[in-house]
């Protein structure tokens, strides 16, 4: 079995406050191998974005990585000095944001924003850094790259420029690419583009890449696999096509039932009663538990640990079949 791209064990990520240690990433894990898109969902709260800017190195005090490590290709990144996490930022991992207008400099022209990233992580000379600027543009669907490379970012649209942005996370060829959000600011018709988009080149460059969102119809389309994050912690990670089916753990249940389809004919959708819990106030046990329609004793205090149930991992205690029995 190949080794994954990215590979996170016992994530944690914890923020110091008046009121002390407080843990808003609790022991997450999962991997992400080359050409893979995994799909990382969940309310907002979940701690989806948090996960995103720790494999980055981008948890600004006083919120510090806790406890766990980060692999990329490999190599533990979670130690590397910040001078180090730079190099291995824009050279082997990619960022595409939700607003795009937050990765490219507004008084700059998007060609030279390219062509600085090009000669910083890559070597080239000007006269090819241009050129492959112009072809990265072209590769991710920007018209006229020849004489779009000239322009400022406020003279694209919403959809173009998160196109550029895209073009300069592939810059330098990176291993990983974390998208967050990349297409929520964007009119539905741009985001089967961006969605199209982003497939596309994770199949033709063998990237891994994992896409936070809190848009189910983005992850249906895109992932090849999907993490339910709830409360900091992973709740269900399987192929996108089961959990989105055929989902097992209670909150997953919820989440996919929310979901209109056609073929509905309920007068309501389904709702899961109650509110994300606050990092002051997040329950013993399963954090899922005040909400949980299927709660019992054990749940208010054990904490359950993800477990095999058919092609996913579920961290539910009603698939202990041995507690159960026991």
């Amino acid at each position: 079995m190949t080794e994954p791209v990215l590979s996170v064990r016992d994530l944690t990520v914890a923020f110091a406050t008046r009121r002390g240690l407080l843990t808003a990433i609790d022991r997450v894990s999962f991997d992400i191998g080359r050409g893979e898109i995994l799909g990382v969902v969940g309310e907002s709260g979940a701690g989806k974005s948090v996960t995103g800017s720790a494999v980055i190195g981008l948890i600004d005090p006083p919120g510090r990585v806790a406890g766990g490590e980060i692999r990329l290709g490999g190599e533990r990144i979670d130690t590397l000095s910040p001078a180090e996490m730079r190099r291995v930022r824009g050279k082997r991992i990619g960022m595409i944001f939700q607003d795009p207008l937050t990765s490219l400099d507004p008084l700059f022209r998007v060609g030279d924003q390219i062509v600085e990233t090009l000669r910083t992580h890559t070597g080239l000379s000007a006269r090819a850094a241009r050129a492959r600027a112009i072809d990265l543009l072209a590769e991710v669907g920007i018209p006229a790259p020849e004489r779009r490379i000239d322009g400022y970012p406020h003279e694209f649209s919403g959809g173009m420029r998160q196109r550029v942005v895209i073009a300069l996370a592939l810059a330098a060829e990176p291993e990983l690419i974390i998208a967050d959000e990349p297409t929520t600011a964007l009119d539905v018709s741009v985001q089967a583009q961006i969605i199209t988009l982003l497939k596309r080149l994770c199949r033709d460059h063998g990237t891994a890449v994992m896409l936070v969102t809190h848009d189910m119809g983005v992850i249906a389309e895109a992932a090849d696999r999907v993490a339910v994050m709830y409360a900091g912690r992973l709740a269900e990670i399987g192929p996108v096509a089961s959990v989105v089916r055929d989902p097992h753990h209670p909150y997953a249940v919820g989440l996919m039932g929310a979901i209109p389809t056609l073929s509905q004919d309920a007068d309501r959708l389904s709702q899961i009663p109650g509110a994300m819990p606050r990092l002051t106030a997040i329950p013993p046990g399963c954090a899922f538990n005040p909400r949980c329609p299927k709660v019992f004793a054990r749940c208010r205090v054990d904490r359950p640990e993800p477990l095999p149930v058919g092609p996913s991992r579920v961290a539910c205690h009603l698939y202990d079949k041995a507690a159960r029995a026991a």
